[in-house]
């Protein structure tokens, strides 16, 4: 669902500016291809992984949720505390949709923003932000698990509501489906391990947190804070699922920031020429 949102957001964002047409044409050329194209590959990856070519686990997620939440899983806890069924829908009910919503349209605005504002950050974003997408997908495809509304519904756990989907049938005049593409070629709901959710949240912040020089920029780790309990409480991930996500976003930034930094100076040699 992200490359057909890039192509709008950058369309969009060339609107209305013909002095800028032959810029948005290369940019598109050079920047947007292999971007849209890298990630056009992951989704279809993912999907791939829906064929179950590898067992199916479950266990793993559940026995750590356990310890996290001192013999209760964190999910199933927060359900009955915090639920109260389709007719009582509270407000933090469709706050935590609107955060898991926000997860569908953060990353290709920031992509936007980049591209046209700082275009050196867009690339490096863009790598990192593909290498993170690679890394949950060749996890997905070998170890492919269930989410904690999919255990439930095979009684690995007690009862959990998928609270997305209720959620969404009950949005005045709008429809949320096409984003999270329930029940297309897309789709794969055993890809719960690394939690992309959490690894792409994390992975905004932290870009920003490291460039950013206002005391402000602390609060930009409420956002993956509000998509883990978004994600945890709406059943779609674990808590565990949610720190592998963070995990795997540490390592594959601090990576391509390390490559990228010994890339520069390389080439700050070469333009140097022999002492």
């Amino acid at each position: 669902m992200l490359v057909p949102l890039l192509l709008g957001a950058v369309l969009a964002a060339s609107v209305g500016s013909v002095a800028r047409l032959r810029r948005f044409v290369v940019g598109l050329l050079v920047d947007w291809t292999p971007l849209l194209l890298a990630l056009w590959a992951y989704d279809l990856a993912r999907g791939l992984g829906s064929h179950n070519w590898f067992p199916v686990h479950y266990r793993m997620q559940i026995d750590l949720d356990r310890v996290i939440g001192v013999g209760s899983v964190p999910t199933v806890w927060l359900q009955h505390h915090l639920w109260h069924g389709a007719a009582h829908i509270q407000w933090y009910d469709y706050a935590s949709l609107a955060v898991y919503v926000s997860f569908f349209f953060a990353t290709p605005v920031v992509l936007v923003s980049l591209w046209w504002f700082r275009p050196a950050e867009f690339r490096r974003f863009a790598v990192t932000l593909v290498a993170l997408a690679l890394a949950a997908c060749a996890t997905f495809l070998l170890f492919p698990t269930q989410p904690p509304w999919l255990a439930a519904q095979n009684h690995h756990i007690p009862p959990v509501a998928q609270l997305i989907g209720t959620l969404n049938l009950h949005l005045p005049l709008l429809h949320l489906d096409p984003l999270w593409e329930r029940g297309t070629g897309y789709a794969n709901v055993v890809a719960a391990v690394p939690s992309l959710h959490a690894g792409q949240t994390l992975l905004i912040s932290l870009f920003f947190w490291r460039r950013l020089r206002t005391p402000w920029r602390h609060l930009l780790w409420l956002y993956p804070l509000a998509m883990s309990f978004a994600l945890v409480y709406a059943g779609e991930h674990y808590v565990s699922d949610i720190l592998f996500g963070f995990a795997y976003c540490v390592v594959v930034y601090f990576g391509v920031e390390r490559a990228w930094g010994w890339r520069r100076a390389r080439r700050l040699d070469v333009a140097l020429g022999p002492a």
